[in-house]
């Protein structure tokens, strides 16, 4: 039975064999993004399993790297696999996907470890890496152009909305896994074997997602298009190579996806690594506080698909960029308050301040472990860096031996380049256990007190976050798929979807942690999303149009 509109177009409801697509579409994806997210939420140990040759603090950067590697080349991904699925079709082409990123994930859980194999532990742990990205590149506009292409007119909000709750919930079904394997076997077991069985069960569910899509026959729209021989010839010189639709892209990718892929990687990523990596929170703890976020605002994904078809896509992607950029910084300080209120009244009441010459002040950014940095004023940063400790800079005059003020107390750095290797480890070691205790006199803590969170207030500074997220990325589906005809809408949708969400997106933790250890301010890294999610917010404001009421059958722009 037909019904209309607010805007007079008419619906139908959805079949059961679309609402097959849907669900079949949606659970395919989960266990696509939970593949992809096993490697962020356990970057810590993949850091010590296969990047051990390195110093603690480079080889957490360089995890962090390879992370965004599998991001880097879903671009490139969105170009391969959205091209087979203009001219193939869209079922075959995301059955293609999800095998390999199935395999890939096994294969990292039966990988030997650096001790093993040494340096081709982590060459092969990167490939699997790229191999996973490019897969993941071709998968989302795979799904969202498949349902969208199902779903009745005037509700593709709402039944995309669903394909967007995958992610997240990918990722939360990543967090329980790895919860439970964690409590089953315990940490020290976990830390040496235990965490390959999350990489392991991806077979599993591989094994279920590959019986599912089989089932799915081929999206109407294709159908359509092939019966008429309207089918593009060449979908990627169509799509990019003409400025007619290469413009589309663009106002795609700079006035929706890239403020969307940075609201969603601070929302969901960056705010567990803020609270494992800055607040010191345990990652059992940390993982347990984003999974009840997760559970309480992933409904929202559906509520702000469902009214991006009442009133438009726009005012909710846009108004989702505008408010996350204007409430992170004090959110973010919120989440220190009630995570880790010692590290917060220790940076109220014994500031910290290094003295030193800039011009021996390096960039603290080491993807690949190989600089040493040795000045004194590099050694003092580096220690604070580790430590959590936010610190401010003051110029000294050129040649000064730099100097760590904690309070009223002063400590002089030393100068490493002057000294041999055996005399740097001697001068460290004494130098750093002095800083301790400096630091911990002054009321900074090792790690943060359990007994002292405000639980309920850290769940519901991260349900904040996660419903921004899904202000962003509820309607984001519906939107691509109507900005681009159906003869290159695959490949048209896919590329500025994944440059926005696996390059601005993807690098986010990495680019914001070094301007943190560059600047010294936990809260600096910031600055990165925010100024994106504004850039998004005005260029989406003034040139990207409101689609919700084009037909998607007929519409060629």
């Amino acid at each position: 039975m037909a019904n209309a509109t607010a805007t007079g177009v008419k619906t139908r409801a959805m079949s059961r064999e679309e609402k097959k697509v849907i669900f079949a579409s949606s659970l395919g994806t989960i266990f696509e993004w939970y593949d992809f997210y096993l490697y962020g939420s356990l970057s810590a140990i993949i850091a010590a399993q296969f990047f051990s040759g390195v110093n603690p603090t480079a080889g957490f950067i360089f995890a962090l790297m390879a992370f965004a590697a599998g991001f880097a080349v879903r671009p490139f991904g969105a170009l391969v696999f959205g091209r087979l699925g203009d001219l193939v079709g869209r079922k075959y082409t995301f059955l293609v996907t999800i095998v390999l990123m199935g395999m890939s994930t096994f294969i990292v859980g039966i990988l030997p470890s650096y001790a093993t194999w040494g340096l081709l532990a982590p060459v092969i742990l990167i490939v699997l890496r790229l191999v996973q990205g490019l897969a993941l590149g071709g998968e989302y506009g795979g799904a969202a152009t498949y349902v969208a292409e199902h779903a009745p007119q005037g509700r593709r909000g709402y039944y995309t909305s669903f394909i967007q709750t995958t992610a997240t919930l990918g990722l939360f079904l990543s967090l329980i896994v790895i919860l439970g394997t964690r409590t089953y076997v315990g940490e020290e077991a976990f830390a040496a074997w235990g965490w390959r069985i999350p990489f392991l069960i991806s077979i599993v569910l591989l094994g279920i997602s590959i019986w599912i899509r089989l089932q799915l026959q081929e999206s109407p729209a294709f159908k359509q298009m092939k019966e008429e021989g309207t089918q593009s010839k060449a979908p990627l010189t169509e799509a990019f190579g003409t400025w007619k639709n290469a413009k589309v892209a663009l106002l795609a990718l700079f006035g929706s996806t890239a403020g969307q892929a940075v609201v969603w990687y601070t929302g969901q990523f960056y705010a567990l690594f803020f609270l494992t990596q800055t607040l010191k929170v345990d990652a059992a703890t940390a993982n347990i506080l984003i999974a009840l976020s997760l559970a309480i605002g992933t409904p929202f994904f559906i509520v702000f698909g469902w009214l991006s078809d009442k009133i438009g896509r726009k005012p909710i992607i846009l108004g989702g960029c505008l408010i996350a950029a204007i409430t992170y910084f004090p959110l973010f300080n919120g989440l220190t308050k009630f995570a880790n209120p010692d590290l917060a009244a220790a940076q109220a009441s014994a500031p910290v301040t290094v003295i030193a010459d800039p011009s021996e002040c390096s960039f603290q950014f080491n993807p690949v472990g190989t600089a040493q940095f040795r000045s004194s004023c590099d050694i003092a940063k580096s220690f604070l860096a580790r430590n959590s400790v936010n610190y401010s800079n003051e110029a000294a005059p050129a040649g000064t031996i730099a100097r760590v003020k904690v309070g009223d107390q002063v400590i002089a750095s030393f100068d490493g380049k002057a000294v041999d290797d055996a005399a740097f480890k001697e001068q460290s070691a004494a130098f750093n256990a002095k800083l301790t205790e400096m630091i911990r006199a002054a009321g900074y803590p090792a790690k943060a007190d359990p007994a002292k969170m405000n639980t309920v207030a850290i769940v519901a500074i991260l349900t904040l976050l996660v419903i921004f997220v899904t202000m962003v990325y509820g309607p984001i589906a519906a939107q691509l798929v109507e900005l681009f005809p159906t003869r290159i809408r695959y490949s048209g949708m896919s590329l500025p979807y994944h440059i926005g969400n696996g390059w601005f997106g993807g690098f986010l933790p990495t680019t914001a942690f070094a301007m943190v250890a560059a600047t010294g301010d936990i809260y600096y890294g910031l600055w990165y999303p925010i100024a994106i999610a504004l850039m998004t917010f005005v260029i989406g404001l003034l040139f990207v149009p409101e689609t919700k009421d084009r037909d998607i059958f007929k519409y060629e722009n």
